[in-house]
C-alpha cells in the first residue's frame, strides 16, 4: 500500500473527494506527502508509481496506473484511463471512455473524452479537443484552428478520423461547412477554407 484517504474531504459536481497521502515511498513520492483528491482506492493504482498530486481530481470510473501522473488542476473521470508514462496537467480534462496511454501528454486546456485514444509520444496541448473515436499516437495527429471571424473559439481537426470538432459540432469537414452556411455566408465561407486547407496539406503530407 503506497497511499491511503485522509480525513480531508471535499465535494465536488456531488462526489465526496478525499485528499491522499503517501505511506511508502516509491519514485520521488515521500512518506506524508499529500497528493491530489481521489473518490475513492479504486481511482488511483496502489502498485506501480502512478500518483495524483496537486489539485487533481480523479473519479467517477475513471482510473490511473503504472506510472502515470494527474497533475495540477487536471480531472480525470468517467470511464477514463490514464496508464504507462503519460502525464495529464495543468487544466487538462480527460473523460467518458477516452484512453492515455505510453508516453502521451495532455495539458493546457485541452480535452480528451469520448472514445478518444492518446498514446505513444503525444501530446495533446492549450485548446485542443480531441473527442470521438479520434486516435493521436503522436502529435501531428491533431491540429487546432481558431476562429478569428466571429466567435474566436478554437476547434479541432483530427488525422485517424478526418473529423473536426467545432463546439457541440462533430463530424466530416463536408457536414462542418454545410453547417456552416446555414448560420451565414462568411461562416461558410471561412470553414470552407479551413477545411480545403487542411485537406491540401494532407495531400502534401502523404506524397
Amino acid at each position: 500500500m503506497k497511499y491511503k484517504l485522509t480525513d480531508e474531504t471535499k465535494e465536488f459536481f456531488g462526489k465526496v473527494m478525499h485528499r491522499i497521502v503517501c505511506v511508502t515511498a516509491f519514485a520521488s513520492v515521500a512518506v506524508g506527502d499529500t497528493g491530489g483528491w481521489v473518490e475513492s482506492e479504486n481511482n488511483l493504482s496502489q502498485e506501480g508509481n502512478a500518483w495524483v498530486s496537486g489539485n487533481a481530481k480523479v473519479y467517477g470510473n475513471a482510473e490511473v496506473y503504472g506510472n502515470a501522473k494527474v497533475y495540477g488542476n487536471a480531472e480525470v473521470y468517467g470511464n477514463a484511463e490514464v496508464s504507462g508514462n503519460a502525464d495529464v496537467y495543468g487544466n487538462a480534462e480527460v473523460s467518458g471512455n477516452a484512453e492515455v496511454s505510453g508516453n502521451a501528454e495532455v495539458y493546457g486546456n485541452a480535452e480528451v473524452y469520448g472514445n478518444a485514444e492518446v498514446s505513444g509520444n503525444a501530446k495533446v496541448y492549450g485548446d485542443a479537443d480531441v473527442s470521438g473515436d479520434a486516435k493521436v499516437s503522436k502529435s501531428s495527429d491533431y491540429a487546432v484552428y481558431k476562429n478569428t471571424w466571429s466567435s474566436m473559439r478554437y476547434f479541432t481537426w483530427t488525422r485517424s478520423n478526418d473529423k473536426w470538432r467545432v463546439g457541440c459540432f462533430y463530424g466530416t469537414g463536408e457536414k462542418l461547412i454545410e453547417k456552416a452556411y446555414k448560420d451565414s455566408k462568411l461562416s461558410g465561407d471561412c470553414y470552407k477554407a479551413v477545411v480545403e486547407m487542411r485537406n491540401k496539406l494532407t495531400e502534401l503530407e502523404s506524397a
